[in-house]
This record gives C-alpha cells, structure tokens and sequence, in this order.
C-alpha cells in the first residue's frame, strides 16, 4: 500500500458508514488491472460474458442480454474470465485483504470469499435509487433499526482505477432509520440533507457499509472501471448468505484456479473459498435482497 492508511478504520467506518483509503495500489498495480478490466468489459459489451449488469435493471437478477447496455461486469473471479488470476491477486491480496482484516477485527481464518465485480461506464447516463443492500425499501423504522442493530460481518469496498464519483452516500445513515424527509423522498432525488458524493482518486480505496443510505450515479461520457467486492466473517452465516449466494457465485466457485498466487495468499484464498462453499452448503433458496 502506497498512501498512509487512516489510522482508525473500524472507528471511522462505524462512525460515517465509509471510509476512504488514498493511494492503495501502485501505478502498476492500476495498469495491469486496467487492462484486465478492459478486456473483461470489451467482451461483456460483445455479448462474450453472460455475467453483467445490464440497463436500467439496478438489482439482481440480471439478464444476459448485452444489447442494452451494461453498466457492470460480475463474477471476476469465475474460472472462465480471462484475467481471473489478475484480479484474484487484487482481491485475496494484502492491499484489499489487509485492511478488511482490521476492520472485522479477525485473522485469515475468519474471513469468507464473497463477491468481486467490476462497475463500468454505461452505454447512456444511469443512475440507482437511493438504497440500503440488504433492506427493503418498504421497511417500517423499527424493521430497519432491527435489522441496523445487528453485526455487519461484512466488509465491502469500491477500488477505482479511474476517478470516479459515483458513490453519494449519506454518512451516519447506517446507524438509524430513515428520517422522514429519506423516507418520503423521490428514490431519484439529487439531494438529500447530509448528503456526501465520494471522490475517488485512481488507485483509492473506499469500504463503506452496505446498509448505509446510498446510491450510484453513472455518467456514459466518463469511463468507469471500479472494482466492487466484499468479503464475509465466518459469524456472518445466514445474515451474509443471501447477500452473497443470490449473486450465483456459488454454481462455479468449486472450480476456482488459484495456482497462480503466491503461496501464502494463495492458502488465504483457498480457506476463503471453502468456507464461501460451506455457506452455500447451509443455506438453499435464499431468495434476493432487493428488487427493482
């Protein structure tokens, strides 16, 4: 990790449901995951990668259909993506893996693989509701702060390759229920009171809280490759599985290569994998989080 990483990182991620982490990959780091990113993303908009997200659907499933557009690419890990050993370098690797550590406040043999997606510049200007993750838009104030008072057992993050200024958060939001004037807003609304757009530098790291009140806003005239990923504790179960396995990660993850790291990372990488497998060994049927 190049910058000097925020002292406190479970301290300010409770506190302001993010956390940004300047200058986390190398100049080299940033170009050979460009051009992996870029090859992904030139074959999902050929219609080459069934695993997209694709216009103006926001929440999964997704169709496989590219025509429309996409705005993401999933599954960067999945064995049959060119580039997957570049990219589970990035994600098993001490740069992400490092400060997911510190605030789960756990060692290797805690942490469960989950999800590693790419967030791309849409073909046309697109843009998602206000949102939490993992909690309806029709939840009552004491469903919300039920389910907000609960562990997250989870770390998710954004890593952008371009700067990018997608992610409007609503800091502290994570900690209570919608205000009124959130809960009676357009899902579209430009402003809300409090609001923070997250800049993000080339190489800057953002984990934030995925039941912080949030949106993204993506423009087509900027281009966009930010890597999008999470990663569980064991003491997550059930609460993380379907947040993760709705995602159908598990029909490949059995298939993961990870010869290709180095030894110690690959160790960590093939603990992960086996606990994502015991997940979904665990939990059938999950269902979704959101719909659209």
């Amino acid at each position: 990790m190049n910058g000097t990483a925020t002292p406190d990182l479970q301290g300010e991620l409770s506190t302001n449901g993010f956390v940004r982490i300047p200058s986390a990959l190398s100049s080299d780091q940033i170009e050979s995951l460009r051009d992996a990113c870029s090859t992904a993303t030139s074959r999902a908009r050929a219609g080459n990668w069934p695993h997209i997200r694709t216009l103006p659907k926001q929440f999964p499933p997704w169709p496989s259909d590219a025509n429309g557009g996409i705005w993401g690419v999933q599954h960067l890990l999945h064995p049959d993506q060119p580039g997957n050993d570049v990219f589970a370098s990035s994600y098993f690797g001490d740069t992400v893996m490092g400060p997911a550590k510190r605030i789960l406040g756990c060692d290797d043999e805690d942490m469960v693989m989950e999800l590693y997606n790419l967030l791309v510049r849409p073909e046309r200007d697109f843009e998602l509701r206000w949102h939490r993750d993992d909690i309806p838009a029709s939840a009552s104030p004491e469903e919300e702060m039920k389910r907000l008072s609960k562990p997250a057992w989870h770390a998710q993050w954004n890593l952008a390759l371009f700067e990018d200024s997608s992610l409007v958060v609503v800091p502290g939001s994570h900690k209570r229920p919608r205000a009124e004037v959130e809960r009676s807003a357009d899902p579209y609304e430009a402003e809300l009171p409090g609001m923070l757009i997250v800049e993000m530098k080339p190489g800057d790291l953002v984990f934030y809280d995925n039941n912080i009140l949030h949106r993204g806003v993506y423009r087509a005239d900027v281009e966009r490759m930010t890597l999008h990923g999470s990663v569980g504790h064991v003491r997550g179960g059930n609460l993380r599985a379907r947040n993760v396995l709705q995602h159908a990660v598990g029909e490949w993850v059995d298939q993961c290569d990870f010869g290709k790291l180095d030894e110690r990372t690959k160790q960590r990488a093939e603990g992960m994998r086996k606990r994502l497998v015991e997940l979904g060994s665990w939990n059938k049927d999950v269902g979704y989080s959101l719909e659209d």
